[in-house]
């Protein structure tokens, strides 16, 4: 029986990727290094440290160390979430439908707590989550299950009761691998992704996710 549900945030509840990709691009280019939106996507899901160091081993700057790359996109991108950051479309929507139906509620997401809770903050948002949990404090980041476990454990929940919203590839193995049901709500330019065929679910939209959903994915 699903009870639980477990949300991701970046680019799922809050529409953050873009900013990612700018905060990426531009501090990035402080070390000479040009990224295109598409090479951005390529590490969509990963821990900040994951994806500086993935284009640290393949570009090899001197000129700042990983540790300060880091610090300096978390910090850039934080900035612009409070000032551009926007709540995705059905946001308030699936909240109230899941907090209705007396399902216990968690986040699980690949970003630091620092930013996580300046984004519940932003959107007003963090009473409706009954644990946060980041893959910071994890030894293993998406998609390793280990942050999709942790949550559960904070919500006594069952993985196998958990119902898990996710909007990249990454995330959707994380889930699935904490054996997890899926929905994903994929970005519109990554819908045809044959990957997310591995989900239980796919929507457009947090929108379209009603009771008729619900028991499909309980069957």
């Amino acid at each position: 029986m699903i009870n639980t549900v477990i949300f991701d945030m970046d680019g799922l509840l809050v529409d953050s990727e873009p900013l990612w990709g700018v905060a990426m691009r531009e501090v990035f280019s402080t070390v000479g290094v040009s990224l295109s939106p598409e090479l951005t996507h390529l590490t969509t899901g990963l821990r900040t440290k994951e994806v500086v160091s993935y284009w640290h081993n393949y570009f090899k700057w001197n000129s700042k160390s990983a540790e300060q790359v880091t610090t300096e996109i978390i910090d850039s991108v934080t900035h612009k979430i409070l000032h551009e950051g926007q709540g995705m479309e059905g946001l308030h929507y699936i909240l109230d439908f899941f907090r209705s139906r007396g399902f216990g509620i968690g986040l699980a997401s690949s970003s630091p707590m620092s930013l996580i809770q300046s984004v519940l903050s932003h959107l007003d948002i963090r009473s409706s989550f009954d644990a946060v949990v980041s893959a910071e404090f994890e030894p293993y980041g998406k998609p390793h299950p280990a942050v999709y476990l942790a949550c559960a454990g904070e919500l006594n929940a069952n993985p196998l009761n958990c119902l898990a919203f996710e909007d990249s590839v990454t995330g959707m193995i994380a889930a699935k691998a904490a054996r997890m049901k899926v929905v994903v709500v994929p970005e519109a330019h990554k819908r045809t992704e044959p990957k997310f065929v591995l989900a239980d679910m796919k929507l457009d939209s947090l929108l379209q996710f009603g009771d008729e959903q619900l028991e499909l994915l309980r069957k």
